[in-house]
């Protein structure tokens, strides 16, 4: 599902359509797209600009749809002064199931923002059945991901054993909501060999084997 941009506002936070000039100053960036597209609980984020003028960064925001609250999430270097296309692209990952909302913060060098918000909600969806998934790398060095997924919410136990059975480190022991998540493992304090993951949710359990090397 791709998103187009709604609107853009200088230094104001309240939506709009169209755009609003303060003093006829003109817009440090021209937005010439911003769209969004949802792979499981990962969120890609893509926008292009057709100019830009005096443009530091831009500041990639989050809301959950209807709280009212935006959260930064990540920040990509702005080219400056061009006249020429931009292209930009951002991941935000491991969400929990909901509907969200992003905007762009687009700072200027001297401190003036303006910002541009994405058209409708990102919805992410609830999983059909608990799984776990191999992790990846593996091999690893030094560290790797595991995802799991929970379709209720429900306390969520993720450990990792030697292959004796000894316990090695707990990544996770909490409640959850229902969703997709990616945990990182890092084993930089560990010696090579075989390791054993395991994920408890509710009446679910399932582990899997992965393979450390130095």
């Amino acid at each position: 599902m791709d998103l187009m941009v709604l609107s853009v506002q200088r230094n104001i936070l309240s939506k709009g359509l169209g755009r609003i000039l303060i003093n006829d100053i003109p817009l440090p960036v021209e937005l010439a797209s911003f769209t969004s597209t949802v792979n499981g609980n990962n969120v890609s984020l893509n926008w292009s600009t057709s100019s830009e003028l005096n443009n530091m960064s831009f500041e990639i925001e989050r809301s959950v749809s209807g709280s009212g609250e935006w959260t930064g999430v990540g920040t990509v270097e702005g080219s400056g002064t061009t006249t020429e296309f931009r292209n930009y692209s951002f991941e935000d990952k491991a969400l929990a199931s909901g509907r969200y909302e992003y905007r762009l913060k687009q700072v200027d060098y001297n401190g003036n923002f303006e910002y541009h918000f994405l058209s409708g909600e990102v919805i992410i969806g609830v999983p059909a059945e608990f799984s776990l998934s191999q992790n990846y790398p593996n091999p690893f060095n030094p560290s790797t991901k595991i995802n799991f997924d929970i379709p209720a919410n429900t306390l969520v136990i993720l450990k990792v054993y030697d292959i004796a059975g000894n316990e090695v480190k707990t990544l996770v022991n909490e409640q959850r909501n229902a969703g997709s998540y990616s945990v990182n493992f890092s084993g930089a304090d560990l010696s090579s060999g075989i390791y054993i993951y395991r994920l408890q949710a509710g009446q679910f359990s399932a582990s899997k084997r992965m393979t450390f090397i130095k």
